[in-house]
């Protein structure tokens, strides 16, 4: 089966999600599905790729979020390729509540590993597949600011003023 893609409007620009089987393997900040595909892995490249109309709970997740349903990402199944270590960064970070931040140290904590794994913390963050389902956004470096962000610090920042609701 071939990875589906659909391109959604948002506020922060067009997003784009990609899905197999109903799990969801990529979603970014592009109006260009190739562009998330291209950082898929050779497996899942070798299906190819088609666009949808509507990828159904994915795409229904989103509009519901926009609409201030700040959970409905969550309920969306997803999968990304990683190490353990990796995984239980993005477990943990799937777990951060929205409206809230959490600093690259504290989420290396939540994995279950030492303050000490920020390094890999802002690893797993950076070379996250599915923005915002798996929201790399909600964690800011401890010395202020807003840190990097694979889309851009404008869209960083407005899904943390969606989330925190004031936009």
């Amino acid at each position: 089966m071939m990875i589906e893609a659909q391109v959604l409007p948002t506020p922060a620009g067009p997003l784009a999600l990609l899905s197999h089987e109903g799990v969801l393997v990529a979603a970014g900040f592009t109006a260009d599905p190739e562009v998330m595909f291209a950082r898929l892995s050779p497996a899942l490249r070798a299906r190819g790729l088609t666009r949808v109309g509507d990828l159904g709970h994915a795409a229904q997740a989103v509009r519901d979020y926009l609409d201030g349903d700040l959970k409905a990402l969550d309920a969306v199944p997803v999968s990304q390729p990683g190490t353990p270590r990796r995984q239980q960064l993005l477990t943990a970070l799937r777990e951060v509540p929205p409206g809230t931040t959490v600093t690259y140290a504290e989420l290396a904590e939540r994995a279950g590993m030492p303050r000490t794994a920020a390094r890999a913390a802002g690893g797993a963050c950076a070379q996250n597949l599915i923005a915002p389902f798996v929201p790399c956004h909600r964690v800011l470096p401890s010395t202020g600011g807003y840190g990097g962000y694979y889309y851009g610090t404008e869209v960083k920042q407005w899904l943390l003023a969606h989330e925190s609701g004031t936009r």
